[in-house]
């Protein structure tokens, strides 16, 4: 009897014994088990700055921080008064250059053409005039009744008489024709650089107006109304929701699963963890001074960070950047 009473006292240490083996066991493998791995990012989107060709002083700011705008809207509207300026400047120039040309199209005044056609009969008068008495002295020359001398006088004044005709007919056709072809070409010339000049000065009063580059949110207002602003000088930010996409820096022994083309199950907290899918379309090591990790201390290797982006498969509504995206293992 006492034999049976120490086996089963036995019995009840060994399976004691065990069930503590057990537990400890159980215990231990719940602490030291590995806790999944929770990789999160965030929202990222396309952001436009807003900035103008030309320097000057804020007028108005139509809009503010967080309103929603359509591409084309006006942001923002820059007083210049230099470009004002130089438009009076230009449109100045372009009408001297038209007046210039229409000169060149019109030629001389009805009163230069005349006065040159009456110059042009006086001078075939006189040419006449000496002909007539070149005829008289070759005649009295011809019959020895005059010396050579006087023969050559008469000679020389029909002469000049002869080119005074030429010179007044020629000035005479240059009053009739009017300017050269040329003369007229290079007018037109003018007057086509003065009116590409006074479009440039238009063209900067068009700056003068801000206007939103795409559909998306204010995200930002830099300069106060009646602040200067340079040339490039950012006035607003705009972000576009409808270019959204996730940013996740994972290290790279990690990236199972994240290659271009494969699809994420992304969870969003900000949305009541509403689940959506998304493409992983980007892979790109981050710069190693911000992300390299030594693990040569457990005997593995260095370990370098990733970029990954993945764009939602369907448009999202409520989502803004900056939000957290976590991958669903």
């Amino acid at each position: 009897m006492e034999k049976n009473k120490k086996s089963y006292n036995l019995v009840i240490g060994v399976v004691a014994l065990i069930a503590i083996i057990l537990l400890i066991a159980i215990l231990g493998y719940i602490v030291t088990k590995p806790k999944p791995l929770v990789i999160q990012g965030e929202a990222e989107a396309s952001e436009y700055r807003v900035s103008g060709k030309v320097p000057g002083r804020i007028e108005e700011i139509y809009v503010k921080e967080g309103q929603r705008v359509q591409k084309g809207d006006t942001i923002a509207r820059i007083d210049s008064p230099e470009v004002r300026a130089k438009l009076a400047q230009a449109s100045a120039a372009r009408d001297a250059a038209r007046a210039q040309s229409l000169k060149a199209r019109n030629g001389a005044r009805s009163e230069q053409i005349t006065g040159a056609y009456e110059l042009y009969q006086q001078a075939l008068v006189q040419e006449e005039v000496m002909r007539k008495s070149l005829d008289r002295v070759q005649r009295l020359y011809d019959q020895k009744v005059i010396a050579a001398q006087k023969y050559d006088e008469t000679k020389a004044k029909y002469d000049a008489a002869v080119a005074q005709t030429k010179a007044a007919k020629s000035q005479y056709e240059m009053a009739l024709n009017g300017a050269r072809s040329e003369d007229k070409a290079a007018a037109q010339a003018l007057v086509n650089q003065a009116e590409g000049a006074v479009m440039e000065v238009e063209s900067y009063l068009g700056e003068l107006y801000l206007v939103s580059p795409t559909d998306g949110i204010v995200s930002a207002i830099y300069p106060k109304v009646g602040e200067l602003v340079g040339t490039g000088a950012p006035v607003a930010s705009i972000t576009d929701t409808g270019d959204l996409w996730f940013t996740f820096n994972i290290r790279e022994d990690y990236l199972h699963g994240m290659k271009e083309g494969d699809v994420l199950t992304v969870m969003l907290p900000a949305l009541d963890g509403r689940e959506v899918s998304a493409v992983v379309n980007y892979r790109a090591v981050r710069e190693s001074y911000a992300t390299w990790k030594a693990t040569k201390e457990t005997g593995l290797y260095d370990a370098k960070t990733f970029e990954v982006r993945a764009v939602p498969q369907e448009p999202l509504e409520g989502v803004l950047p900056g939000m957290s995206a976590i991958v669903k293992q």
